[in-house]
């Protein structure tokens, strides 16, 4: 798995989970949603995203790098 696809996954379980947590537990997990968002959006901008960071250090490739590895 990619940087970029692990990004996604992750930041469709972040949505989902805290959208039902906001649900069935408490609103205020909204807040959290909204910062997924956030952070989404600042680094389509920005190139920052700490999770990417994470990953990065984690093994993860980016879809980049597994380009120039198959076509080597």
């Amino acid at each position: 798995m990619t940087i970029e696809r692990a990004l996604f996954a992750m930041g469709g379980i972040m949505v989902m989970l805290t959208s039902l947590l906001a649900i069935f537990h408490h609103p205020n997990w909204t807040w959290v949603t909204l910062f997924v968002g956030f952070n989404c959006f600042q680094s389509s901008f920005t190139g920052f995203c700490p999770p990417a960071i994470l990953m990065r250090k984690l093994g993860f490739k980016s879809e980049a790098e597994c380009a120039l590895k198959d076509n080597s």
